[in-house]
């Protein structure tokens, strides 16, 4: 035993790296190892020998063991130590040159679509982006059936099994953020929703994430001609032109009675889109009057108050301003896009509208 114990100590005690280490301890006590090989020969021996030599061996295992255990941590330590001195950097040192960052189309637009409204007396208000199915749905009037509450439009929450609570939701839109403020707030109200939302499509104009800003002007003696006028206005400022021609589609949401399409005049003479000129249309949101219902689970009396909401993606006002053909190009993290579509930190927008 104690020769055994000599060997396997200096050899652990001289191993200079791990793989030296490994080796050792296959040797030693491994399947196939001196001391597995010991332990085998105890059937051999009678009842008073094994009670002799087997804890003896136990032992022995264990103290090589430990020492093994011991002497990797040792080379673990002076690797670190080793590799500290390698990459050490004096942080003092004047740095590389780089080059300056860029603001991402979707930040720009968002920030030039909020000067607009904030110019026209629109506040902005947030909310979360997981939401109770009663705020995305329910509340803004949207029945059980409504395709739009189906799995495969909207992404649900998961719950453990039993759970019978509500279910929660990645919201759809933004428009839960008007409930919220209609309770926090009570009317009259005018504000704008930006942010995130979320659907279960996937292709060049759509992307299960986007962004979306929602607006809402509740008062006593708010009507369509309002709606189409701070649309027109936001329009102008926003696409930079002075003529500005749009076109109300009867449509139908359930949170807006009565509900419209907004197209806006423009031409693709060339292949090139020109607003507020030439011979065709092109769809750019949904808008309507608020439904009474949606008043009421608002906290709102819709016997006094009326008003007007309107929902536009951000993402695609940016495609429709600066060209970018393809929308999940906004998402894929590659700098020479950013490079090219990006926008200089000095280049702030300011309050278009007059």
């Amino acid at each position: 035993m104690d020769d055994l114990r000599d060997k396997y100590m200096g050899r652990i005690t001289g191993a200079t790296d791990e793989a030296t280490l490994e080796a050792v301890r296959l040797e030693a006590v491994g399947k196939k190892g001196e001391i597995a090989l010991k332990m085998r020969e105890l059937g051999r021996m009678t009842p008073e020998e094994r009670q002799q030599v087997g804890p003896a061996l136990n032992a022995l295992k264990d103290e090589i063991n430990t020492a093994i255990s011991a002497r990797k941590a040792g080379l673990e330590d002076v690797a670190l130590d080793e590799r500290l001195r390698s990459e050490w950097l004096d942080v003092s040192m004047p740095s590389r040159s780089r080059r300056p960052g860029s603001i991402h189309p979707v930040s720009q637009v968002m920030e030039e679509v909020t000067a607009i409204f904030a110019d026209l007396g629109f506040s902005v208000a947030e909310g979360p982006q997981i939401e109770t199915d009663w705020y995305n749905f329910d509340a803004l009037n949207i029945p059980g059936h409504h395709p739009a509450r189906a799995e495969m439009d909207t992404f649900y929450m998961a719950r453990a099994k039993g759970d019978d609570r509500p279910p929660h939701v990645l919201r759809t839109h933004t428009s839960p953020v008007q409930i919220r403020s209609l309770e926090a707030n009570g009317a009259p109200i005018r504000i704008i929703c930006p942010g995130r939302v979320y659907r279960a499509d996937y292709d060049q104009t759509h992307t299960p994430m986007f962004h979306q800003i929602e607006g809402l002007a509740i008062d006593t003696d708010i009507s369509m001609a309002n709606l189409k006028w701070v649309l027109e206005e936001f329009c102008r400022a926003f696409f930079e032109v002075d003529t500005i021609e749009l076109r109300f589609r009867a449509s139908h949401f359930p949170f807006t009675e009565p509900s419209a399409e907004v197209d806006i005049r423009c031409s693709w003479e060339g292949g090139t889109l020109k607003l507020g000129q030439g011979d065709d249309w092109m769809e750019i949101l949904g808008s309507g009057m608020v439904h009474p219902k949606v008043l009421s689970a608002g906290g709102v009396d819709p016997q006094m108050y009326q008003g007007f909401a309107f929902g536009i993606g951000i993402d695609r006002l940016a495609m429709l301003k600066y060209g970018i053909p393809d929308l999940r190009a906004f998402f894929d993290s590659d700098l020479r896009w950013l490079r090219h579509y990006g926008f200089s930190a000095l280049q702030a927008p300011t309050r278009h509208a007059g």
